[in-house]
């Protein structure tokens, strides 16, 4: 499962971010997650809790919250911005496939107004860190 890679990432940018800001404990993390990436919020967190090292005080106690963040397709032809369902417009191999390969989004959606495949992804694509709260060193 490609979650526990993404999950070690999120890890070690958590770590990375904590260092710099002189925190000696993060408390909590909001992973905001694109609803093309198709991951399960139950499913991410879990493999965040599994890949997060025990022995790291710095992470051992983060409660993690992971939000899906919607998508937000803006069409190139006629520069309006629209919000696709992907549950109604487009199946679950096409589903499957933008997960992985989230520019094939452009292979099965459409724009609402124009009917046009050629759209920028404004929102609700990858994995960022929404918000971090921890405690500082002194």
């Amino acid at each position: 499962m490609h979650e526990y890679a993404l999950a070690d990432a999120v890890i070690a940018a958590v770590r990375e971010t904590a260092r710099s800001q002189r925190m000696s404990r993060v408390l909590q993390v909001e992973v905001r997650i694109g609803q093309l990436q198709s991951i399960r919020p139950a499913t991410f967190e879990n493999a965040l809790t599994a890949v997060r090292p025990a022995s790291d005080a710095l992470v051992s106690s983060t409660e993690f919250s992971v939000v899906t963040v919607p998508v937000r397709l803006r069409c190139r032809p006629c520069n309006r911005e629209y919000a696709p369902d992907l549950d109604t417009e487009a199946d679950e191999h096409a589903t499957e496939a933008i997960h992985f390969v989230p520019e094939l989004a452009h292979a099965y959606l459409r724009c609402p107004h124009c009917d046009s495949p050629d759209f920028d992804i404004v929102d609700g694509r990858g994995v960022t860190l929404g918000r971090i709260e921890g405690e500082i060193d002194t």
